[in-house]
């Protein structure tokens, strides 16, 4: 006999997933997504619906075939003796038996589920089964232990990282935060809370490069001549360190060619002009001259001035990462590092630095005195991509790294992307908190099902039909599986992301007719 307001009763069960037979009559009110709460006896069950089907339909006969739907489990309640004000369970201790009845979730069941947990919790959106429900996710929870937010262009993922970086902010006002942004678009979004930090005003020193990463600068592209100026490369650099600190009076501590220590680039170019001098066949010194020409057009080529600019040399690293990592934050918690100025044959290398720096400093920092600090990569893709032969191979061992061992000592990751599946597999993995935006790539979809930390597959139906700023969150970093909608922010405080408007702009003439010498003048100086 069926209970009022009853959707239907379970006629399977399979691990966490159990099948509803749906009554006729309720069938058409249930969708994607909805909660339900099934009774075992001992205990309460709540679930998502994850999908929906009509076994055995005729179009000439409605009546005919059973409306089936799957219920992906996501906990419980054992307080039975206090059904208005029950606590929570993630996971379900006993299952479903057949004939369980299967009821919707009420408004007082999601209010309980979806409560504002006693960890530390900020609010990001509201729920999508109820708007007037906060969604909140754990702090601790989410920076601990990595996350990652992907959706397809258009899905409204920069908004969603502003929100998520905002709240967190707000409620901690003292953090570290390190936002690598491609396309200069979130400078407009954190107002005084942000540093921003364009090419200009970047300052990242040769000498910081370890010695790979220097090797992809200065030395050439293909073998074997990348191999021969590398070694000489080496010599010479080495050298310059151990003069640098014997005339300026530091400790000539166990250097190698990683250390990350001040060097004359002009005593390199003397010290391979001199061991080009010692040689007695003029055709070995091809690869000299190679490494002379490449150094010399590095050192007058402007666009490279935050790394290679300035004729004197200090150590000035303390600087350089008490900025990066904002210690102290002096009010503003967040840097922004755009690269979008960055000359493109090196911003690989750039983002190599950033994120081995990041995390070496947090590996060294004496236990209890560092702080956390996050670093967010958006365009993640393109710096830790699932086929080796693309990308920057020290980006992603220093991204790697981080995902895999930056919880040990402090260092967070965020990564943010539009193409998951370009994404490497092990590095997503991972991300132990995915929010997961409108995806209508099937291999998109694919690949994020098998990337989730639980089973997430319901959820995970219905991203083709996400709308804008609506997302999917699973993992640790929420107490509860969810759909909601992120919350929205005013037009100031909005990255500066918005696809343009053809049907606006093509029906005006251009604002003003100098802009094109104007904007050939920003390109060739490099302003943006």
């Amino acid at each position: 006999m069926t209970q009022a307001g009853q959707w239907g009763y379970v006629t399977a069960t399979a691990g966490a997933t159990v099948t509803a037979t749906l009554v006729p009559a309720m069938a058409s009110g249930v969708r994607l997504g909805d909660m339900v709460r099934i009774a075992t006896g001992i205990s309460l069950c709540f679930g998502l619906v994850g999908r929906l089907w009509w076994e055995g339909a005729d179009p000439e006969r409605p009546e005919a075939g059973r409306r089936l739907a799957e219920v992906v489990l996501l906990g419980e309640t054992l307080d039975l003796d206090r059904p208005q004000d029950f606590s929570f369970l993630r996971g379900v201790s006993v299952s479903p038996s057949l004939g369980s009845p299967v009821h919707g979730a009420t408004s007082r069941d999601l209010a309980l589920i979806y409560a504002k947990p006693s960890a530390p919790s900020v609010a990001v959106g509201s729920l999508h089964q109820d708007p007037g429900i906060e969604a909140r996710v754990l702090v601790d929870e989410l920076l601990g232990k990595h996350f990652a937010i992907l959706g397809t262009t258009g899905s409204g993922k920069s908004c969603a990282v502003a929100v998520v970086l905002g709240a967190v902010l707000a409620r901690c006002r003292h953090g570290h935060i390190v936002l690598l942004d491609p396309h200069d678009e979130y400078a407009a979004a954190f107002g005084d809370m942000a540093l921003p930090v364009p090419p200009d005003d970047l300052h990242l020193p040769y000498w910081l490069l370890d010695f790979e990463e220097m090797t992809h600068v200065l030395c050439s592209s293909g073998q074997p001549y990348r191999e021969v100026e590398a070694n000489i490369l080496k010599e010479a650099v080495l050298a310059a360190k151990h003069e640098f600190i014997a005339t300026s009076g530091g400790q000539d501590y166990n250097l190698t060619i990683d250390t990350p220590a001040p060097f004359r680039l002009l005593r390199v170019v003397e010290i391979l002009k001199t061991g080009m001098g010692r040689l007695d066949k003029p055709e070995s010194s091809i690869p000299y001259l190679r490494l002379l020409a490449r150094i010399d057009s590095l050192r007058k080529d402007r666009r490279f001035g935050f790394m290679f600019g300035g004729l004197g040399v200090e150590d000035c690293m303390a600087e350089v990462m008490a900025r990066l990592l904002r210690l102290p934050p002096g009010g503003k918690p967040l840097t922004i590092i755009s690269l979008a100025g960055v000359p493109s044959e090196i911003v690989d290398v750039v983002v190599s630095v950033l994120c081995r720096l990041v995390f070496d400093f947090a590996l060294w920092t004496r236990r209890g005195r560092g702080a956390p600090v996050l670093l967010v990569c958006e365009e993640a893709h393109r710096y830790v991509p699932r086929d080796r032969t693309l990308g920057f191979e020290p980006t992603r061992k220093a991204v790697a790294r981080i995902a895999k061992e930056g919880r040990k000592y402090g260092v967070s990751l965020g990564l943010v992307t539009q193409r998951p599946s370009e994404i490497s597999e092990s590095i997503l993995s991972q991300m132990n908190t995915l929010f997961s935006m409108r995806m209508s790539n099937e291999a998109d979809q694919r690949f994020v099902t098998m990337a989730m930390p639980e089973n997430a597959a319901g959820l995970l139906s219905v991203l083709p039909s996400l709308r804008a700023r609506e997302a999917v969150v699973v993992g640790e970093g929420v107490a509860v599986p969810m759909r909601f909608a992120f919350a929205t922010l005013p037009d100031g405080a909005r990255p500066q992301s918005e696809t343009a408007k053809f049907s606006t702009a093509w029906g005006q003439e251009p604002g003003g007719g100098d802009f094109v010498p104007e904007t050939i003048n920003r390109w060739r100086r490099q302003i943006r």
